[in-house]
């Protein structure tokens, strides 16, 4: 587990390396992938809520 100061001289380090400006280019970067990843994870799940809706509504339909 990290501590505050290695959170810390890890911070100091990435602003020294990338600059203050690139900073809020690369959050903006890894922010769009974390929700990309979260959205491929949440789509690809077959027992998801969503499709048990709408598998029920199709067979409901077929029946009546």
């Amino acid at each position: 587990m990290l501590s505050y100061q290695d959170l810390f001289l890890f911070s100091i380090i990435i602003i020294v390396l990338f600059g203050s400006s690139k900073l809020p280019e690369i959050g903006k970067g890894l922010g769009e992938a974390i929700r990309g990843f979260k959205k491929a994870v949440s789509d690809s799940e077959p027992n998801s809520n969503k499709d048990k809706d709408e598998t029920l509504k199709i067979e409901h339909k077929k029946q009546g």
